[in-house]
């Protein structure tokens, strides 16, 4: 590995954070990103019907709900069983107002259907990354921290990341870090990938870290991110399906919203934000509220500053 990879990963290894085993601590963190701005463009109002179609621990579902009281109802869709159990901790005091599935938001026609509701008035889906997930080193969604490399936003899915790194061939990992992480060193990380697995099986997310970083000279080198980040980022994606997961939703919002129902949509990174800009242009069925996206305000950024690379696309459904 280079120098500047052995020291950047050392000094985000090193890096004090304060964790906790007890996932409930996570509520206590939880701000959830461009909050007052989903408000502002989902407009809920009494007696609405709302999706949040990636509910995490319930920070955007517990506004929703509080704007459109009294009857105004929320549906949550949610693959991650820990943040389901904690939103739902979360969400009780709202009594049946609130209802939550453990679905992936691409699965929401057929959730709609088990609970018999036909159309909603709003949907948002924030795709990011949740800190309970992230901050989880057993979850494996980051290398700050050593664990296993899973990436599973649902445990019942076959897939983890492991699998992917130490059976699929040079070219298709190459592939997947090229066009899930916008890698330009793509080729030459997946070819030192597939070498060194051929001595030891790559199992954990610092190992895997130190490989990509070794991978890439030093001139190539990133500088303010650490050489395997679009790495791990490809990683999830592929993992997880989400691009798939994204276009399917988007594919159907005209089946689930009423004739001015309004979808936002966060993404975090430039792959979901060009999705979701073009199927809203294209869609001659969507009238289109954000010509740019929304993005957080320096202020946000400094209290969150996770909510850093987030961008809001909103529309509304004509009908």
């Amino acid at each position: 590995m280079t120098d500047a990879g052995n020291n950047l990963l050392k000094k985000k290894a090193c890096s004090p954070k304060v964790r906790s085993s007890n996932p409930d601590s996570s509520l206590a963190i939880h701000i959830p990103v461009l909050l007052e701005e989903v408000i502002r463009f989902l407009a809920p109002v009494d007696g609405g019907t709302y999706i949040d179609g990636t509910l995490g621990l319930g920070g955007h579902a517990e506004k929703i709900l509080q704007s459109c009281k009294p009857s105004g109802r929320v549906i949550g869709f949610e693959w991650d069983a820990i943040a389901l159990h904690l939103a739902q901790k979360r969400l009780a005091p709202f009594g049946d107002r609130f209802y939550a599935q453990q679905r992936n938001y691409s699965e929401i026609m057929a959730g709609l259907t088990e609970i018999g509701i036909c159309k909603v008035d709003g949907l948002l889906l924030d795709l990011g990354v949740s800190s309970l997930q992230f901050d989880s080193a057993e979850r494996g969604f980051s290398f700050q921290n050593n664990g296993p490399l899973d990436m599973r936003m649902d445990k019942r899915a076959h897939r983890p990341a492991e699998e992917i790194i130490n059976a699929y061939s040079k070219e298709d990992l190459a592939d997947i870090f090229y066009y899930y992480g916008e890698e330009r060193q793509a080729r030459r990380i997946a070819a030192h990938i597939v070498e060194e697995r051929s001595k030891e099986r790559i199992t954990s997310t610092t190992q895997l870290a130190r490989i990509v970083a070794g991978a890439v000279p030093r001139k190539y080198q990133p500088r303010k991110i650490h050489a395997a980040t679009k790495v791990f980022q490809a990683l999830r994606i592929a993992v997880n399906n989400e691009l798939d997961n994204l276009t399917a939703v988007l594919d159907t919002v005209a089946k689930i919203l009423k004739p001015g129902g309004r979808v936002c949509i966060i993404s975090f990174h430039s792959l979901e934000d060009r999705l979701v800009k073009w199927k809203f242009k294209d869609n001659p069925e969507l009238h289109v509220l954000t010509k740019k996206p929304v993005i957080p305000s320096l202020e946000e950024i400094k209290v969150n500053p996770r909510a850093r690379s987030a961008k809001l696309r909103a529309a509304y459904f004509k009908g």
